[in-house]
């Protein structure tokens, strides 16, 4: 087994033993440089990132190969990567952007294959002149999307 399949196996073993906590990226450079990327449906803890940092550095000798092991948290302003992120920030404020348009609205649904935006925007009346606000709604196929970040309004 090559040391990057060892950090892979074990990675995968104390994440089954912590189903809310979900791998975004797993980077293991040529200088053995280990970075773990995580994510969880509650939030991640810098605990549960020495948790699984401890679990992983606990099986893995450094006479055996030497490394360097970086466990860490989605950072605000990240792209998201995976539905279940979508999911997870379901009512939370996001900016996609697509091919054609850039939004900025809330995310009210996500499923496996789209997700759903809704926003008020200003437009010109059907009948007489100003503007009306008006409630936008549209889906967008994860596809059709280039990035997607949350919001973070304080």
């Amino acid at each position: 087994m090559t040391f990057k399949e060892k950090v892979n196996s074990l990675l995968q073993e104390v994440l089954e033993e912590r189903p809310s906590i979900f791998l975004i990226d797993l980077t293991i450079t040529d200088a053995f440089k280990v970075m773990i990327t995580l994510d969880d449906d509650n939030g991640v803890v810098l605990q549960d990132c020495i948790d699984i940092s401890r679990a992983i550095e606990s099986k893995l000798d450094r006479e055996e190969q030497d490394y360097s092991l970086e466990v860490a948290s989605v950072g605000i302003g990240s792209p998201l990567k995976l539905t279940r992120q979508y999911i997870k920030n379901i009512g939370r404020t996001l900016i996609v952007t697509t091919n054609t348009e850039k939004i900025e609205a809330e995310l009210v649904d996500a499923n496996e294959d789209f997700i759903i935006l809704s926003w008020k925007a200003r437009e010109p009346k059907k009948v007489g002149k100003g503007k009306e606000t008006v409630q936008k709604e549209q889906q967008i196929p994860y596809t059709d999307i280039k990035e997607a970040v949350v919001t973070v309004t304080f």
